[in-house]
């Protein structure tokens, strides 16, 4: 078996862009794999098409090998953009594979570990408690969640003082457990947005009282030793790594004891190959994983594998949404995703005649300016 084409198809989820990427063989049989979309967008299809040209005539099947080259081929660092790219053609082969073979991709990295994989429902924003209510029971009627994040931010983080930030965020958090089930789990994501760490302290430990189930990303990535003062003064558990890209660098957040929890997503650190190095990093530092999943079907499909397979798994990231490309997704039951053991590859359909006719949208995050003019971080 060789592989003799890829295909690229610029997509959306809802409305956030998303690249699909179509990996064919000389046998008939072909794969399929996402890219994360960093921005911008467009640049990934060339990237794509330069990498295809590094692979075609290569068996499909030899996935570490495909991996290992693209990376090294590379000769520095790929980044954001070309991690991005390996990740989805990593994606495609390992569901070639498993076509081929007539297997879940899960049974050929060993089987599962697991019947059913756990998700919580990423909400992301802070909605007002009855709001928030509603939309957490619908979800809750629908799927079966127990387990949400929400954001910490009730106000504009420069538009008046901190402790101000604080407190409104420990009120609300104290509001949403009153009004829901003792037993239902509330993650805080703060998206990178706060700067210094000892303001990431004191919101982190202004929830503390109200038990959430994680404190998420607080401060931008860069600085690892700056993750272990933040984790040593927490009373709450510690978790990041969707802006993370590579193994070294997991390890250098672990080894600083850095983290509680980490969350690499497999869109973004080259693929199922090389999130499995991650997580067997985690597993000997006693951390968690939590995949980072705000996607669609195709990547929730891969991260069901993931987790079938990893033992110290925490939560996969699930984002409600729809498409016209997947007609089959894995929907939660009970709060958790099923396994398909008699669906080979990864599980699931693409419709590639909605790909030809649906559009791409174009989307970028919205940079927050503070009262003197300068830029925040998004």
């Amino acid at each position: 078996m060789k592989i003799t084409a890829l295909r690229t198809y610029m997509q959306r989820v809802d409305e956030r862009p998303r690249l699909l990427v179509k990996v064919e063989t000389d046998e008939g049989v072909s794969g399929w794999g996402e890219a994360y979309n960093h921005g911008p967008d467009h640049a990934l299809v060339p990237v794509l098409e330069y990498m295809f040209r590094q692979i075609e005539g290569v068996d499909p099947r030899r996935v570490e090998y495909v991996v290992r080259r693209l990376l090294q081929e590379a000769r520095f660092p790929p980044g954001a953009i070309g991690l991005a790219a390996i990740s989805a053609i990593d994606q495609a082969l390992w569901d070639i594979s498993g076509k081929a073979a007539g297997l879940p991709v899960y049974m050929l990295l060993g089987g599962s570990v697991r019947d059913r994989v756990p998700v919580y429902c990423g909400v992301y924003t802070a909605p007002d408690p009855p709001a928030c209510r509603d939309l957490t029971q619908e979800y809750n009627d629908r799927y079966g969640f127990t387990a949400f994040k929400l954001s910490p931010y009730r106000r504009d983080l420069y538009a008046g003082r901190w402790g101000n930030v604080v407190k409104e965020a420990a009120d609300y958090f104290a509001e949403i457990r009153s009004i829901h089930p003792p037993e239902w789990e509330f993650a805080f994501e703060a998206h990178a947005r706060i700067f210094e760490p000892r303001q990431a302290i004191q919101l982190g430990n202004a929830l503390a009282p109200y038990d959430p189930l994680w404190f998420e990303e607080p401060i931008r990535p860069e600085y690892i030793p700056a993750w272990g003062h933040l984790r040593n003064q927490l009373s709450v558990p510690l978790a990041t790594g969707e802006s993370l890209f590579l193994p070294q660098d997991f390890l250098a957040l672990l080894s600083a004891g850095g983290a509680d929890i980490v969350q690499p997503d497999v869109c973004v650190v080259g693929g199922l190959a090389q999130m499995r190095r991650i997580a067997t990093i985690a597993e000997a530092h006693y951390a968690s994983v939590a995949p980072h999943n705000p996607m669609g079907p195709l990547a929730t499909a891969v991260n069901v594998h993931f987790a079938a397979t990893h033992h110290g798994l925490k939560l996969v990231e699930y984002k409600p949404c729809e498409t016209t490309w997947c007609p089959d997704p894995y929907l939660p039951v009970d709060g958790y995703l099923e396994l398909r053991p008699d669906r080979p590859g990864w599980g699931v359909e693409i419709d590639e005649s909605a790909l030809g006719t649906d559009d791409y949208v174009h989307w970028e995050r919205r940079l927050p300016i503070r009262p003197d003019g300068s830029t925040g971080y998004v």
